[in-house]
C-alpha cells in the first residue's frame, strides 16, 4: 500500500458495527482494516489526533523547491503540480493512528465477504463535485477505466487485480476480483480518486494541462501560475465537511505554494516570512542555516519530530539495464567505494544513520541470519538466490570516518577484477572489449553535488570515470520514466503495510515498462514470487515475516548503493499555528498531520506585530 506517497497493515474485520448481513456473507461495514480491527467504531466522532479546538480560516503558505507546467497528477507527462489530491476525494479515507484501516469517504458503507473476493461501495447520495453534480457510481467505473487506459503506468499495476467494475445502481459501484489471494485489494480500490465523467468526457486527459480540473474534495483551485505558484480555496459548501473522517481537517481557507529554483532561497523565503511552514530535508541547512532573530525569539519555530514510518531505501540507484552493471560483484564494488561514515561527520554534522534495509526503521526489516519462520520463507528459493541470504549477515562496507578509504576501496577493486575489468592506463576497461568504465550520473538539484562528488572522486580511484550531469527537473522526470540514465540518487519510500506497490519496485513484469519505479530494472524470478508472497499474505505476522524475507534478497543482490536515513522529520514554522494534542502516529507531518493544524487568529496577531518590531 502506497501511503503519499505511506502506512502499516492490519487484517479485515468485520467490524462491530455491522450495519446488515445480506444472505452471501457478506457484511455492510463502516471501516475496513487489513489484519486485525479498525480501531473507530460507526459512531465515532473524529479521530483522535484531531482537536475540537480546531477553527477554519486563514492561509497557509507552503515554499518548495521545483517547478510545475501541469494540473494533471495522473498522468505521466509534465511536472504536476503539489497537492493536487486535495482536490479530489476518495472512496475511502485512511486514518493516521492505525497501520492501514479505511474509512468511508465516499462510500457511506463498504460491503464485502469474508474471502474478499469483491467488494461493493455503497456511496453517499449527498456527494457531489463542485459544479453541484452528484457523485454517481457511473463516475467510479469511469475513472477507473480512464486510469487503467490513459493514466500513468502506475495504476495498470497497482489495480491489476481488478477482474471487473459495474455500477450495480446510481449509489453502488462493485468490483470483483481476479482468482489469487490479495486480500490488500478492497483497501487499495478505497483509495481510488474519483474524477467527473460529465467534465472529462469532453476533455483530453492524456494531454498535460493548467485547466482548472474539477473535483468534489476539501478544496479547489483559485490560481495557478505555471512553475511559479498554486493557490488552493476551501470550498466553502463542501459536501463532505460535518463527516466524522473530515471533522477537525482541513482548516485553512487558503494553501498558498510558491515554487522556487533554489534550495537556499527558499530558506531565506521562510525567514523573511514569505512562506510559514518548511519540511527540511538536508542536515546541513538544518544544522547550520536555521538561525537569526526570529529564532532566537522564537517565532520560528524549530522541531525535530519522531515517527514511526519505514524510510524507505534512499540511495545512489543503478540501472540494470546496462550490460555494465549486471554482475552483482559490480554492483557490491560500487557500495565499496561510498564513504558513509566520512560523509556522515563532514556532510551532514551526524544527523544520518545508514540505511541497511529496504525498509528500515520499522519491524518489517530483515537482520541477522534467517531463521524459523523467515528461513522456512527462504528455502524455498535455495540455489536461486545468492547464498550469502543464507548465511550472512547484510551489511554496507564500514570505514573509519578519516576520508582514507583504502581497504575499501582494495575490497572493490578485488570484486571488479573477478567481474573482469582491469586497469589499463589509470583506467578501468573490460578485459575482454577494452570498453572503459563510465558512468552519467545524473541529478536535478544543486545540493546534491556535494553528495555525488565526493562519490565520483571516489571512483575515479577504482578507474572508473563519473560524469554528474546537473539537469532541469522536468529533463530529470522524462529522463526517470524512459529510464535513460546510469545512475541517480533516489529512492523507494515504503509503508508498514507493503503490497501491490512492491509488484511496481521489483517485479519483472514492470521492468521494461515506461514510467514504471522498477527504477533498476530488476527482473529476478525468485523476488518476483515473494512480491506476489508479501501481497498475499493472510496476516501481520505473516506480512511480516515474508517481507524481511523480500527485503533480504534485495540486500544481497546489491541492486543499490544504499545511503543514509532518519528518523525523525525537521520542520520549521512560524508562531501563529494551533496543533491538536496528538500527531497521527504514521504522518509525515506534511500531509494529513499538518492538514489537522489551524490558524490561531491570537496568535497570528501577536506574531505580525513581534514581526513589525524586528523590522524597526
Amino acid at each position: 500500500m502506497i501511503r503519499n506517497l505511506l502506512v502499516a497493515f492490519s487484517i479485515y474485520t468485520l467490524a462491530t458495527s455491522a450495519l446488515a448481513a445480506p444472505d452471501n456473507h457478506s457484511s455492510l461495514i463502516h471501516g475496513i482494516a487489513m489484519h486485525g480491527e479498525v480501531k473507530y467504531p460507526a459512531d465515532f466522532q473524529r479521530f483522535d489526533y484531531t482537536s475540537a479546538q480546531a477553527v477554519k480560516g486563514g492561509t497557509l503558505r507552503r515554499g518548495l523547491q521545483g517547478t510545475f507546467d501541469s494540473l494533471n497528477p495522473f498522468i505521466a507527462k509534465g511536472s504536476s503540480g503539489d497537492k493536487l489530491s486535495l482536490l479530489y476525494d476518495t472512496l475511502t479515507v485512511q486514518s493516521g493512528d492505525e497501520a492501514f484501516s479505511q474509512y468511508g469517504l465516499l462510500a457511506e458503507h463498504i460491503e464485502i465477504p469474508e474471502d474478499r473476493s469483491w467488494v461493493i461501495f455503497h456511496l453517499h447520495k449527498t456527494a457531489k463535485f463542485h459544479d453541484g453534480e452528484a457523485v454517481k457510481a457511473s463516475d467510479v467505473v469511469f475513472t477507473f477505466n480512464l486510469l487503467m487506459e490513459q493514466g500513468a503506468p502506475f495504476y495498470r499495476s497497482y489495480y491489476g487485480g481488478v477482474s471487473t467494475v459495474e455500477a450495480l445502481s446510481p449509489h453502488q459501484v462493485k468490483f470483483t476480483f481476479k482468482d489469487g489471494v490479495n486480500r490488500e485489494l478492497a483497501l487499495i480500490i478505497g483509495q481510488l480518486p474519483v474524477l467527473p465523467e460529465h467534465y472529462w468526457s469532453s476533455r483530453d486527459f492524456s494531454a498535460s494541462s493548467l485547466e482548472f480540473p474539477l473535483g468534489s474534495g476539501p478544496y479547489q483551485i483559485q490560481s495557478a501560475d505555471a512553475g511559479r505558484s498554486i493557490v488552493y480555496q476551501r470550498v466553502k459548501d463542501y459536501w463532505a465537511e460535518d463527516l466524522p473522517v473530515n471533522r477537525g481537517i482541513n482548516n485553512f481557507d487558503t494553501i498558498q505554494i510558491d515554487y522556487y529554483k533554489d534550495g537556499v532561497v527558499v530558506l531565506e523565503a521562510l525567514k523573511a516570512g514569505r512562506f510559514d511552514f518548511r519540511w527540511e530535508n538536508i542536515s546541513k541547512q538544518w544544522a547550520t542555516s536555521y538561525t537569526g532573530p526570529a529564532f532566537d525569539q522564537g517565532l520560528l519555530q524549530k522541531s525535530m519530530i519522531e515517527h514511526d514510518n519505514p524510510s524507505g531505501m534512499q540511495c545512489f540507484l543503478i540501472n540494470l539495464r546496462k550490460d555494465k552493471f549486471k554482475d552483482s560483484r559490480v554492483r557490491q564494488a560500487l557500495n565499496y567505494a561510498f564513504d558513509y561514515e566520512w560523509s556522515n561527520k563532514n556532510l551532514f554534522y551526524g544527523l544520518y544513520a545508514r540505511t541497511n534495509s529496504f525498509f528500515a526503521n520499522s519491524e518489517l526489516a530483515s537482520s541477522g541470519i534467517p531463521e524459523g519462520r523467515e528461513l522456512e520463507i527462504l528455502e524455498e528459493f535455495r540455489g536461486s538466490v545468492p547464498d550469502s541470504v543464507f548465511t550472512q549477515t547484510y551489511t554496507n562496507p564500514i570505514s573509519d570516518g578519516s576520508g582514507n578509504n583504502r581497504g575499501n576501496l582494495r575490497k572493490a577493486a578485488k570484486l571488479l577484477k573477478e567481474a573482469g575489468w582491469v586497469v589499463k592506463d589509470n583506467q578501468l576497461v573490460n578485459a575482454k572489449t577494452g570498453q572503459p568504465f563510465t558512468i552519467e550520473m545524473i541529478i536535478y538539484a544543486p545540493s546534491s553535488e556535494r553528495i555525488v562528488n565526493p562519490y565520483a572522486k571516489a571512483l575515479k580511484r577504482l578507474g572508473i570515470v563519473m560524469t554528474v550531469k546537473n539537469v532541469e527537473i522536468s529533463q530529470y522526470i522524462n529522463r526517470m520514466r524512459s529510464f535513460d540514465y546510469d545512475m541517480v540518487t533516489g529512492g523507494m519510500g515504503q509503508s508498514l503495510s507493503p503490497g501491490n506497490e512492491q509488484m511496481e519496485y521489483w517485479h519483472s513484469s514492470s521492468a521494461d515498462k515506461q514510467g514504471s519505479r522498477n527504477y533498476a530494472g530488476i527482473q529476478n524470478k525468485a523476488i518476483d514470487k515473494l512480491v506476489e508472497l508479501v501481497i498475499a499474505a493472510p496476516s501481520r505476522e505473516e506480512l511480516v515475516y515474508r517481507t524481511r524475507a523480500l527485503d533480504r534478497v534485495l540486500l544481497h543482490n546489491h541492486y543499490v548503493v544504499p545511503q543514509f536515513h532518519s528518523g525523525a522529520h525537521r520542520i520549521a514554522y512560524w508562531d501563529k499555528f494551533g496543533q491538536p494534542d496528538i500527531a497521527p502516529k504514521y504522518d509525515s507531518g506534511y500531509s494529513m498531520g499538518l492538514m489537522t493544524w489551524w490558524v490561531d487568529p491570537d496568535k497570528e496577531k501577536q506574531l505580525n506585530n513581534a514581526k513589525q518590531s524586528i523590522k524597526q
